[in-house]
């Protein structure tokens, strides 16, 4: 796959909905959006390469041969079926927000009637912006502790990032959006100092729902790309219970 540099808050118009990059579809859900039948539209593009990505195929805005690709129209008509039988509609990816046309798509699915919900790592607080009235829901992917510049660039291996997160998540909280922030986490990236360290950040922050994943090895991918499998005892049971404590809502996941 052709490695395109995406920058981290691009300076373009946005676009109309036909023009969505979208690398797949899930036609109905039941754990993308809490409390929610969904559907999920996955937007190609992200401008970070994360060391333990589940959807390394997304991270380019190419198109490659062999690529599935699903135009907005076929969405349009879809969603035009699906009505009473779910809910709502997320927008995940790769990054959604690196798309100039979510925010016409996320207008449009909006005035089908459906519940909105995004998953987004944070880095475009522009364009989260020009999209905040809509949504209803918002799974905010938050990679290291938010003060900690270097244990950011370390995992997304971008600079600048937690910045870019930090001024997000203050705009999702002013808002009053329904949030749960999560952070994968292997011992190579994250000790357990640094974990507790971002939860309470986060618990400080005003958060109240936080999950923690645990990493797992994604399939297909070449074993040089793998990370070491992660043991049971990582992280201590002293420290879930502290993430516990922090909480109003905490979800440990792990595969």
């Amino acid at each position: 796959m052709k490695d395109v540099f995406i920058p981290i808050e691009p300076e373009v118009k946005d676009k109309p909905a036909e023009e969505l990059l979208v690398g797949g579809v899930t036609r109905m859900t039941t754990i993308d959006f809490p409390d929610c039948l969904s559907a999920v539209v996955f937007i190609k593009g992200c401008p970070w390469k994360c060391v333990y990505c589940q959807n390394e195929d997304l991270q380019s805005r190419e198109m490659n041969e062999g690529d599935g690709y699903v135009s907005w129209e076929y969405i349009d008509h879809f969603l035009d079926r699906r009505k009473g039988l779910i809910d709502g509609v997320v927008f995940s990816g790769g990054e959604p927000c690196v798309d100039p046309a979510l925010p016409d798509a996320i207008k449009r699915v909006k005035e089908k009637g459906y519940k909105i919900g995004l998953h987004t790592g944070g880095m475009y607080p522009r364009r989260l912006r020009a999209i905040l009235p809509y949504l209803d829901w918002v799974g905010l992917d938050i990679k290291a502790p938010l003060s900690d510049e270097a244990a950011y660039e370390k995992v997304v291996r971008r600079k600048g990032a937690a910045a870019k997160v930090r001024s997000s998540l203050e705009m999702l909280l002013e808002a009053g959006v329904s949030i749960e922030t999560r952070t994968t986490v292997h011992p190579e990236y994250h000790t357990e100092e640094q974990i507790l360290q971002l939860a309470r950040e986060l618990s400080d922050a005003g958060i109240e729902t936080y999950a923690l994943q645990i990493y797992r090895q994604p399939r297909g991918l070449p074993e040089e790309h793998l990370l070491e499998r992660v043991g049971s005892d990582y992280p201590h049971e002293e420290t879930l219970k502290t993430l516990e404590s922090l909480f109003k809502k905490f979800i440990y996941r792990r595969s």
